[in-house]
């Protein structure tokens, strides 16, 4: 019998989502239902779009927000109304980990909701709460959320790379 696992996937470097989707690819290649809920993602172009399309049914993709624009340039209307449909988001992520629709559920960008105010760490942590005895949770955002990290399995962080400067040796 499966357990329940929750991973973080947090920090400033690049990899998080890429990490987060490539472990839902591998568990949906092994007959597993994803979904992957997206958070503060500006719209992608329609050939990221489209391709997700390609991954259905084993893997579906939820977007609740409806402007097309970053979440900062909006007007203060336009973000009260963005952050009824982000709420939107939780409750069905809620509910689909209540009523255990998917196997893996991946949250992308959720953990950046904190930066912004949208989301508290009590919210955060009743959603792990729902995650039943056979589901997978991977949560992912730039904040390490670390009041989060006594409730979760594994946390995975990604910094800036390092670059070094070679000189060539002649």
């Amino acid at each position: 019998m499966k357990k329940k696992y929750i991973h973080i996937f947090c920090g400033k470097g690049m990899g998080k989502t890429s990490s987060a989707l490539g472990k839902g690819v591998r568990e949906a290649s092994e007959g597993k239902n994803v979904f992957l809920i997206q958070f503060l993602r500006e719209k992608r172009s329609n050939e990221v779009l489209n391709y997700y399309k390609r991954l259905e049914p084993e893997m579906k993709m939820f977007r609740f927000e409806k402007f097309p624009e970053d979440y900062e340039s909006l007007t203060q209307r336009e973000k009260e109304e963005e952050i009824r449909n982000i709420k939107n988001g939780l409750n069905f992520a809620k509910k689909v980990l209540m009523t255990e629709e998917c196997d893996v559920l991946i949250l992308e960008e959720i953990l950046s909701l904190t930066d912004k105010g949208i989301v508290t760490m009590d919210e955060l942590k009743n959603i792990i709460e729902e995650v039943g005895d056979e589901t997978t949770l991977y949560l992912t955002g730039t904040n390490r959320c670390e009041e989060l990290w006594p409730y979760v399995d594994e946390v995975t962080e990604l910094s800036t790379p390092y670059t070094a400067v070679r000189e060539d040796c002649d």
